[in-house]
């Protein structure tokens, strides 16, 4: 790939409104966040104006770009507090045309701050409406469940994607996420599209990897990304470096797999 790392170019703008992109998966230690991070800043690098919303309480995303001390506001006050706006918590990055919508451990709390109202499942689509003008592409980090916060990312969502680990356990769960998925789709939010499933934490040296990855594509058929991101410990040190895999380590197989990843997005939503 050579030391200057991906090519970047603009291909196109979204019209009519920014994409917004679900990462979820309600098992963990799949590679949510690590997508999350990596895709947004391949979308900001092509000079699209993205935001990264941290919906889970573990706030690795937010960490990966962010200090502990620059947080003041998180998502748990815009999704509770009527006045408190989602622009009014947005944090800048290292990366240009990339902004933090950051998260706390509060967010465990939102589940039953929200308990009863009518409206708990379109509180971030309400909130996402008066900077929708203002961005191309919004990419939101879910936690490892169905819950509240998932399901409030997937209504406010134009497309989901789902990262799947090539592991033995690797379908295990998924008729759950689908069948949210259709739930979500038949009343809430009936523009929501399936982006596609990403095969993640591949090592293509193991039989086994290679067995999980033909059923993945039996299962999900042309909805399978080409593109597989592989076992990469590049990937695991960007983070504390607040840096995006493309800055970190340009030339690493993470960030020719995550650039790779951003161009076959831009195709399925263009």
């Amino acid at each position: 790939m050579g030391g200057a790392g991906p090519r970047i170019s603009v291909r196109f703008r979204p019209s009519g409104g920014p994409m917004i992109i679900a990462i979820a998966n309600q098992k963990g230690g799949v590679g949510k966040t690590t997508t999350a991070i990596n895709l947004a800043a391949a979308l900001a690098q092509k000079g699209f104006r993205t935001l990264l919303v941290d919906l889970d309480p573990q706030a690795n995303a937010t960490l990966s770009y962010v200090d502990l001390e620059a947080i003041g506001q998180s998502m748990f006050d815009v999704l509770v507090d009527p006045e408190v706006s989602l622009e009014s918590i947005l944090l800048d990055c290292k990366v240009e045309n990339l902004r933090v919508a950051p998260a706390r451990l509060a967010l465990a709390k939102v589940e039953p701050a929200l308990a009863g109202q009518l409206d708990a499942h379109f509180k971030l689509k309400d909130k996402l409406e008066p900077v929708r003008d203002q961005l191309d592409f919004v990419v939101i980090d879910t936690p490892p469940t169905l819950g509240m916060l998932t399901v409030n990312a997937m209504v406010a969502a134009t497309h989901l994607l789902v990262p799947i680990q090539s592991s033995y356990y690797a379908l295990e769960g998924t008729d759950d996420l689908l069948e949210t998925y259709e739930r979500i789709r038949l009343r809430a939010n009936p523009d929501l599209q399936f982006l596609g499933v990403l095969v993640t934490i591949y090592d293509r040296r193991t039989i086994l990897a290679r067995d999980i990855e033909r059923q993945i594509e039996e299962v999900f058929k042309d909805k399978v990304f080409r593109t597989r991101i592989s076992k990469n410990v590049r990937l695991e040190e960007a983070p504390a470096y607040k840096e995006p895999i493309f800055s970190f380590a340009p030339s690493s197989r993470g960030a020719e797999e995550y650039y790779r990843l951003s161009e076959e997005v831009l195709e399925r939503v263009d």
